[in-house]
């Protein structure tokens, strides 16, 4: 099978490389694309189970990718994190959020912000490989089946 690039490398490869130093980025800007990427995770992971209907897609999608399930995978992730990933995550998770989430209490969405953060800094430091092994053990250890 031929090797595939990873998104990031795709992207850096079409339309030059950032020279920004990501660890200037703000918490919220990581959260971000963190966001993004944790949902493409799961969408990925959602379709490949099969074909089924878009509301279905939908509904299953949103169940996980939410404040509340955010913030229990990052707790169940706080023994294999490491000391720069637990740096992100805190500095995602104390960052001032000027918004609230829907269905979620502030400390979920502190915490979900944080996981976010973490997502989106391992994506642009070109650690993918770390964020889908982050989520696959979250997923297990909290039995969330996708």
């Amino acid at each position: 099978m031929e090797e595939s690039l990873s998104l990031l490398k795709e992207i850096h490869q079409e339309f030059g490389e950032c020279d920004v130093d990501i660890r200037t980025y703000s918490p919220l800007t990581l959260a971000y694309i963190g966001d993004a990427i944790f949902e493409m995770v799961i969408r990925t992971l959602i379709v490949e189970k099969g074909q089924r209907a878009a509301n279905s897609l939908h509904k299953h999608t949103t169940k996980i990718v939410c404040a509340g399930t955010q913030a229990a995978m990052i707790e169940a992730l706080a023994d294999v994190l490491t000391e720069e990933e637990q740096s992100i995550y805190r500095r995602g998770k104390n960052t001032k959020i000027n918004s609230s989430a829907k269905n979620a209490s502030l400390s979920d969405y502190r915490k979900a912000t944080g996981f976010e953060a973490l997502c989106g800094y391992l994506y642009l430091s070109g650690n993918t490989k770390r964020v889908v092994e982050l989520i696959k053990i979250a997923l297990e250890e909290l039995q969330i089946e996708v």
